[in-house]
């Protein structure tokens, strides 16, 4: 399938790092929550829908059938989605949160810090999950663009609660207050420029994948 669906990306990168470093991790998390102006960085990042890192120990891997496994090392699981393309989103992040990214993933095995950037395009490359199926509720919106329509959602809301109770005078200045409010955020949502063209052969992709599971449902058995 696409780590791309509509203006959105999703990306998963699992680093394995020894265990006798994973402490570090640990107090590392405990920092950054203790402490989220030191994320300042990244929450200043408006394209990033979500962003998450979590420590899978060796002895934490689920048994799907495989059977119980013996591993070596613990692992640093990464996931994000963010609207753009793979490049603009590493390079802004290596941008915007250098030190923190070192931080984070400074347990990780063979890391090369973010800084020069094409070292870390390719150490994030060498150790990406493609993502099998990816679905979003608002593939043409943007994250500026769905918090937009929450802005207008919450005046026409506040519209409706008082149009019993005022004049026709006094509904129009409000109405008029609210419109001037939100006219910027009465954009149209719809794909980005086509910067690749992953998001249409992906829904390509998808639709032949939807249609193929679709007949595989209804056959008999």
């Amino acid at each position: 399938m696409s780590n791309v669906t509509g203006k959105t990306y999703g990306m998963n990168v699992i680093t394995p790092m020894k265990p006798w470093r994973t402490w570090f991790n640990r107090f590392s998390f405990m920092i950054s929550r203790s402490i989220p102006s030191s994320l300042g960085g990244l929450l200043g990042l408006s394209f990033i829908h979500f962003a998450r890192w979590a420590i899978v120990k060796r002895d934490q891997w689920p048994d799907l059938g495989q059977g119980k496994q013996t591993l070596s090392n613990d692992y640093l699981l990464f996931c994000s989605n963010f609207n753009g393309t793979w490049d603009q989103y590493i390079d802004a992040f290596a941008d915007g949160l250098p030190n923190g990214l070192d931080l984070l993933w400074f347990t990780s095995t063979k890391y090369p810090h973010s800084v020069p950037i094409t070292p870390f395009k390719n150490y994030i490359r060498a150790n990406q999950i493609d993502t099998n199926y990816y679905y979003n509720s608002v593939p043409g919106a943007a994250q500026p663009d769905v918090k937009a329509a929450l802005r207008v959602r919450r005046a026409l809301l506040a519209l409706a609660q008082s149009h019993a109770s005022l004049t026709p005078q006094q509904f129009r200045e409000l109405y008029v207050r609210q419109l001037v409010a939100v006219q910027n955020d009465l954009g149209y949502e719809g794909y980005a420029p086509v910067a690749s063209n992953d998001t249409e052969n992906a829904e390509i992709n998808r639709d032949d994948y939807l249609h193929f599971a679709g007949e595989l449902a209804t056959a008999p058995r």
